[in-house]
């Protein structure tokens, strides 16, 4: 069962886009989760929801940032949310995730897991959310699962060693990187079963 395997926690790739470095000080401008799911003992990568949001009222957006992104703010087809209202929508997916599998908390899984807890966690303050379905300190990052696996802790380089395909041109999308997140999460995961 899934909840065995992670001692009762519910892994949960979550992946942010964000204006700067500093989670007290840089607003967050995508949020994405792409849930696993289990299939004949195997993880799977299940539903995924992602949100564009609209910088939280008093924090910076580096310019730099958005030139990284390729991100423009004010383009039309960005369709974006307060960030209260997306945290509510993502929590709110997490914990039908958590009950379906009857799990009793999600754990955050992440490239550089600990840059996207930090944010979250300041989100969840700053908004007065006071209960996450996430672990308030427990992780696991895929930089760590990545080095062990492949020697490699870049994402695009853990994933070619892992032949799992990679666009660079996709990169840096909150969507986009956690799924692949979540893809090399299974596949480290489904590996090391394999063996034991």
């Amino acid at each position: 069962m899934l909840k065995d395997r992670f001692r009762n926690f519910l892994p949960v790739v979550v992946d942010l886009e964000t204006g700067g470095f500093d989670s007290k000080k840089n607003a967050i401008l995508e949020i994405a989760i792409q849930l696993i799911d289990e299939v004949d003992s195997k993880l799977v990568l299940g539903d995924s929801l992602r949100h564009h949001i609209n910088p939280y009222e008093g924090l910076a957006v580096d310019k730099e940032s958005l030139d990284f992104l390729k991100l423009d703010l004010n383009h039309p087809l960005r369709v974006a949310v307060d960030e209260k209202i997306a945290l509510k929508e993502i929590f709110k997916t997490v914990d039908e995730q958590r009950t379906k599998y009857k799990c009793s908390r999600a754990i955050l899984v992440g490239h550089n897991a600990f840059f996207d807890h930090s944010f979250l966690l300041e989100a969840c303050t700053r908004n007065d959310i006071k209960k996450s379905p996430f672990h308030p300190f427990s992780l696991i990052d895929t930089v760590s699962l990545g080095v062990l696996a492949t020697k490699q802790t870049v994402l695009a380089r853990v994933c070619k060693e892992l032949r799992i395909p990679y666009d660079s041109n996709e990169a840096h999308s909150a969507a986009y990187d956690a799924m692949v997140t979540a893809e090399v999460f299974c596949k480290i995961i489904n590996d090391y079963d394999s063996i034991l």
